[in-house]
């Protein structure tokens, strides 16, 4: 006979919250540069898991990948940027208490595992699949991770890492 149970729906409906999360504006994860859309859909389920919020422009077909892409019953929090991410960023950090962590290869590179949950206000910024984050973005970054690769790749689709990131910020991991 197994040792491990495991717990049943409605086990798991009664610990967890009973409706979506409003915006707590505590931990933003920001996809400024969005590829490819189904992405999107699975980065807001991470955001829904872990009580944060999805920043992204209002490209043409993100409203449709996004509504698509998620599963959950519930609305879910995004943000709007506008068509300018430097400037929505600029526009951020510039809040009181906020962090703005980036997800980077770099020398100044903190390692995933050793990536503090965030006690403030963070926005995590996720950079384009093929070309990172640019130049003009990086400059408004207080702290840049890095998730550690051995294979032969030199970056994650931006849902895994997001979802990586998404979970140490939140404390979860």
């Amino acid at each position: 006979m197994s040792r491990i149970r495991v717990r049943s729906p409605k086990e798991l409906r009664g610990q967890r919250r009973r409706r979506a999360h409003g915006c707590w504006d505590h931990l933003v994860v920001a996809v400024l540069w969005p590829m490819h859309e189904v992405n999107l859909g699975t980065l807001l389920r991470t955001c829904d898991a872990v009580g944060a919020c999805l920043a992204v422009p209002r490209l043409p077909w993100v409203p449709e990948a996004l509504a698509r892409g998620n599963t959950l019953r519930t609305r879910s929090c995004v943000h709007w940027t506008g068509h300018d991410p430097v400037r929505w960023l600029i526009d951020q950090k510039s809040r009181p208490e906020t962090t703005v962590v980036g997800v980077e290869l770099a020398d100044e590179a903190v390692r995933l595992g050793d990536l503090k949950a965030a006690r403030n206000r963070t926005i995590a910024v996720l950079g384009h699949e093929r070309t990172g984050i640019p130049p003009e973005a990086v400059d408004q970054l207080d702290v840049v991770v890095e998730i550690p690769m051995i294979g032969t790749g030199s970056s994650l689709n931006v849902a895994v890492a997001g979802s990586l990131v998404l979970y140490r910020l939140a404390g979860l991991s």
